[in-house]
């Protein structure tokens, strides 16, 4: 399976990054930046990743509400 990580909007690139800091420092895992996230469980990184994903869908929600 082809892995597609491709931003859609490259500008928003610098916010996810420091969205994924702020989520993964909120789970206990801090300078996430900088560390092999070979060495974390795939529990950790999925927990990262799906809270990113709760916070987009959140935020978007709000949008389309005109919130």
């Amino acid at each position: 399976m082809a892995k597609n990580n491709k931003t859609v909007v490259p500008e928003a690139r610098m916010a996810l990054n420091q969205m994924k800091a702020e989520i993964a420092n909120e789970l206990g895992l801090a300078n996430y930046e900088s560390i092999d996230k070979g060495n974390l469980t795939s529990r950790q990184n999925g927990y990262v990743g799906g809270y990113m994903t709760k916070r987009l869908v959140e935020a978007a929600e709000k949008s389309m509400a005109g919130k």
